[in-house]
């Protein structure tokens, strides 16, 4: 079978980035220092924490296990990346009106609460027992019961969003989640195609994790009425930086270990997704057929009783992997979106919060978990 033609960046033209733009980002990746989330997102703090808040609350009349289990998994919650972009992105044209100030909470609260539904529901479709390192709700309930549970979570998300009261922030919402729920559904469709081309992973990422970023961004930009043509940089901000996030995400997959990724390495590869990685690792292999056979044979004796046989070969890939160019290939590919979302920022007055969205294509890039 033919490998697709390879393309090192088979992704939405983009325009050149302004030089100025691309050195400030290059200076803060120069000088090598160790981004933190706290100290990035140290101008929302405040507004995050009452974003916290809203996500907790659960009316009464809701089944007992299913409000438990729902303030539990909001308690574990990652870094809060997405909600902060939404408050970070409304704050970059100065002081907001108040009027705003509760809309915008409710918009982030549906932002995360969108993403926490998707794992929820990803955990399910991948049969995952953890997530973080700590038990995942498909560990604990039935899969029906928890596909339920993450339904749940959808609804909160739908119900934050209406209370932004803005007819085009909510039309932005529902278009995503019709873009996520399409895009879970390509990635159970392209399972095991390891020869799929290369715009299919994008669009899937897209999906999966840029959608909800652009989202974000632009969303919050809308609400509190940012010109058109800012609206558009924010939209394309968040655009370049979640497709940025993902790509950094399927590397740690190879790089990582079980420690610092909460699962096994390897993890996208044992369920046959084909990411970035791999896609140039394969195509720089001399007999790529041959290792695709392999994987598939290693899946069959799996699904015959062996899992150790696809553990074997998993574990092998990856340290090759690991030793590859493939990595390198991926990482130059999140730059140059990091480079893209960067350049939105040109136009915007220098400010804490445009400084911390500057920081934080830096720390996409920095990533170790």
């Amino acid at each position: 079978m033919t490998l697709p033609t390879l393309s090192p960046h088979a992704h939405p033209v983009s325009p050149p980035v302004d030089t100025a733009t691309r050195l400030e980002l290059r200076a803060v990746l120069e000088r090598g220092e160790l981004l933190h989330t706290q100290d990035l997102l140290a101008p929302i703090q405040e507004d995050l924490r009452q974003v916290e808040e809203k996500m907790k609350t659960v009316e009464g009349s809701v089944f007992a296990p299913l409000a438990d289990a729902f303030v539990d998994l909001i308690g574990h919650g990652g870094k809060r990346i997405r909600p902060a972009l939404a408050l970070l992105a409304a704050h970059l044209q100065g002081p907001m009106a108040s009027s705003h100030r509760r809309r915008l909470i409710a918009l982030a609260a549906a932002v995360e609460m969108l993403h926490t539904s998707t794992l929820v529901h990803d955990d399910v479709i991948d049969g995952a027992l953890l997530r973080r390192g700590a038990p995942t709700l498909n560990a604990r309930w039935s899969q029906g019961a928890t596909v339920l549970a993450g339904n749940y979570m959808f609804a909160r998300a739908a119900h934050f969003a209406a209370e932004t009261g803005h007819m085009r922030v909510i039309h932005i919402f529902s278009d995503t989640l019709q873009v996520i729920v399409e895009g879970e559904l390509r990635q159970l469709s392209d399972r095991n195609d390891y020869y799929q081309q290369k715009e299919s992973y994008y669009r899937r990422i897209y999906a999966k994790t840029a959608s909800l970023f652009q989202v974000a961004t632009e969303a919050a930009a809308v609400l509190v009425e940012f010109p058109e043509e800012r609206i558009q940089r924010l939209r394309d901000y968040g655009y370049h930086l979640g497709m940025a996030f993902q790509i950094v995400d399927d590397i740690l997959d190879f790089t990582g270990d079980e420690s610092s990724l909460g699962k096994p390495a390897g993890s996208d590869l044992r369920q046959g997704t084909l990411t970035l990685p791999f896609f140039y690792y394969l195509h720089r292999h001399p007999q790529p057929q041959s290792l695709v056979d392999r994987l598939i044979q290693a899946r069959q004796a799996a699904a015959e009783g062996h899992p150790e046989t696809l553990d074997r070969a998993v574990a092998q890939l990856v340290a090759a992997i690991r030793q590859s160019p493939a990595v390198e290939d991926a990482r130059q590919e999140a730059l140059h979106f990091l480079e893209q979302a960067a350049a939105t920022l040109q136009p915007f007055p220098d400010s804490p919060y445009r400084q911390a969205l500057l920081n934080l294509c830096a720390f996409v890039l920095q990533r170790r978990s």
